[in-house]
């Protein structure tokens, strides 16, 4: 396979059984195969699309000074601004080149929950920056539940086996901005190979080369998607319920050829996490004497809080 595979959300959601079979065995196959597809068919519209890149524009353009004050110290970059260098990818050294915003999920004041996530970090230069950002945040949660819906009927569950886990779950809408590039990199990459710690990761902002995706065969493939597609890839969470079944690709974003270093580059993932306490053991409909047990059992919440010190996001 040397390209990412297309489908339409559409399909899933048309009322006719036969496309929305068609929809769930083409995820399906791509997930086990590769582990990421581009989406048709999602529930942002092309206003909002640009609305947000511009609102993301003009807080990365602000002074780094302005910047530094929505860095909110002890809760591991979870909501508001991380700074440049600051995030470094399991197993490597180098910080990535980028800098980083991050918006949560939004709860009632009366939510369990309320205690357990931290509050959205308020931009007061920026009047329409957090409007912006939670109407994208639950544009893509509400089509992130609908992709886990067609891969709960893939995976032989009820089709709304992941609606618990995922309301009210630990969410993050990530605008990144990798800023020009100046001088010979030393070794860092905009963000070196990983997979992601979430069940599925849904991508704005892949329609140039950067992103590249890892195949079965080691060999790296750009992952482009057209300007009405999002790129959604499986997380480690999800592979790890599934015992494997479905793939977290190890994916990078390299840096530019040399005549592009003096460009921006501007991404923007949705990490769909869901609550803390969801069990992240094996289904044991994915595990049988040719698929043996794979992971040890565990929660959403500690699979997190080990992989936020991995990254040097949060202290042992």
């Amino acid at each position: 396979m040397d390209k990412i595979p297309s489908v339409d959300l559409r399909d899933f959601l048309s009322g006719d059984p036969e496309r929305k079979q068609k929809f769930v065995n083409e995820i399906g196959k791509a997930y086990e195969e590769i582990g990421f597809v581009a989406l048709k068919g999602h529930f942002l519209n092309d206003q909002l699309v640009e609305d947000l890149y511009g609102e993301v524009k003009n807080f990365f353009e602000l002074p780094t000074e302005t910047k530094q004050q929505y860095e909110i110290p002890g809760i591991g970059g979870q909501r508001g601004y991380v700074g440049f260098g600051k995030e470094t990818a399991k197993g490597f050294k180098k910080g990535d080149l980028k800098e980083f915003w991050h918006f949560g999920q939004y709860v009632s004041d009366d939510s369990k929950y309320k205690k357990e996530y931290p509050d959205n970090v308020i931009v007061d230069e920026l009047p329409k920056f957090n409007e912006v950002g939670k109407e994208t945040y639950q544009m893509l949660e509400k089509t992130g539940k609908s992709v886990l819906q067609a891969l709960a009927l893939y995976l032989d569950l009820d089709e709304f086996y992941f609606d618990d886990k995922i309301a009210e779950g630990n969410s993050i809408l990530r605008p990144i901005h990798y800023p020009p590039i100046t001088q010979e990199p030393d070794d860092a990459v905009r963000a070196a190979a990983h997979g992601d710690i979430n069940l599925i990761t849904l991508l704005m902002g892949s329609q140039g080369k950067g992103l590249q995706v890892q195949n079965h065969n080691g060999d790296w493939i750009d992952a482009i998607a057209e300007p009405d597609e999002l790129v959604i890839n499986v997380g480690d969470m999800l592979s790890r319920h599934t015992n494997n079944k479905l793939k977290s690709t190890i994916h990078r974003v390299v840096n530019p050829p040399r005549e592009l270093w003096g460009t921006s580059r501007y991404s923007i993932p949705f990490f769909m996490h869901p609550v803390s306490g969801m069990s992240l053991n094996a289904l044991e409909n994915c595990v049988d004497e040719d698929h043996p047990k794979l992971y040890e059992d565990t929660t959403a919440g500690d699979f997190l809080h080990e992989r936020l010190i991995e990254l040097g996001l949060i202290k042992k």
